[in-house]
């Protein structure tokens, strides 16, 4: 494989459709690892979470096919996944599973001997636990007198969707199953007009993205998160995802008023749960609940096979059925 250092992402946008048709691919099929994402987070380093950093992406190619891709930046002496660490919850290398062991083989090689590349630490976050790439990594490691440690950061539930909502509901604990029913019949039922929607006008979704922020920042915490860099590199990543086609963003709304959001990505035959926001003066409604509610139940009719509530153990994931996997740090230290 011949490898190329990329420090400039203008230089690769002629071949972000080749970058996204091999993610497609990948041991990692993921959407903080698209094309557009990736440039996105480049252009505010994560909504202002890094101060600085050098862009130093690694391509193998073969007979000019681009064969992996190590999406990676530079910050002092580490090296680091681009999207790391707070805003993307899945990060991983991009490359076919049968050319995982020569590509990483590779990729050290090039990293250990590239004049311009002085780093000490290879530091890898939000891989998630099964990730082929780990154990590859750590027996490199090992090969090469290099130091690997592993730990594990946090657990990020899941739910696999059954065939029906019933069924779905029917494999979750009782005492939730007759909750959600019970929240759900309630909304419906009351004397307000209830009812959500996905956004699906591109001309409306600045306004939308607007109460999405207006809605999570009635969480202390996240009204914190929100800085004004923040807002911009959301609004730059879900525009991205929307001209892609992989956006969902939804609301509940109660006579007219949003009382509930969500923003997911629709990618890959899962949805994926990025972020949320309420008004608390809905409370009596549980709008958070029956939203999600709904979205599972629509997931379902649409065919998709997960519902992944990425990072964080908060409890409402495990009330709709979340099972644990986890995401890891590796680090490699030569």
């Amino acid at each position: 494989m011949k490898y190329t250092l990329v420090n400039n992402f203008d230089a690769f946008e002629k071949r972000s459709n080749e970058w996204n048709s091999l993610l497609s691919e990948s041991i990692a099929d993921l959407p903080f690892l698209r094309h557009e994402y990736l440039r996105s987070w480049w252009a505010s380093l994560g909504g202002g979470e890094w101060d600085a950093g050098e862009l130093a992406v690694i391509i193998a190619e073969r007979d000019g096919e681009l064969i992996g891709i190590a999406p990676l930046f530079q910050n002092e002496k580490n090296l680091f996944f681009l999207g790391s660490i707070e805003i993307s919850d899945f990060l991983d290398f991009i490359v076919r599973k049968a050319d995982l062991a020569e590509f990483l083989h590779g990729l050290l090689d090039f990293l250990a001997s590239h004049a311009d590349l002085a780093w000490s630490a290879l530091d890898l976050h939000n891989l998630v636990e099964d990730s082929p790439s780990l154990p590859v990594l750590r027996a490199e490691a090992e090969s090469r007198g290099w130091n690997f440690t592993q730990e594990t950061l946090q657990p990020a539930p899941f739910v696999t969707l059954a065939e029906t909502f019933d069924d779905y509901l029917a494999g979750i604990k009782k005492k939730q199953r007759h909750e959600i029913r019970r929240k759900i019949r309630r909304a419906e039922g009351d004397e307000r007009e209830v009812s959500w929607f996905i956004v699906d006008d591109e001309a409306r979704l600045d306004k939308n993205i607007e109460a999405c922020c207006q809605l999570m920042s009635q969480d202390p915490e996240k009204q914190a998160f929100l800085t004004q860099t923040m807002q911009s590199q959301m609004k730059a990543s879900i525009h991205a995802a929307f001209k892609a086609g992989w956006l969902q963003l939804a609301f509940l709304e109660v006579d007219g008023e949003k009382a509930a959001g969500y923003l997911n990505f629709d990618y890959g035959n899962r949805i994926w749960v990025y972020n949320s926001g309420l008004d608390m003066k809905f409370s009596d409604l549980s709008p958070g609940w029956v939203l999600l509610g709904y979205l599972i139940e629509w997931a379902i009719e649409h065919g998709r096979s997960e519902f992944d509530f990425m990072r964080g153990d908060e409890a409402y994931k495990y009330k709709f059925g979340g099972v644990d996997r986890f995401v890891v740090r590796a680090r490699l230290e030569r």
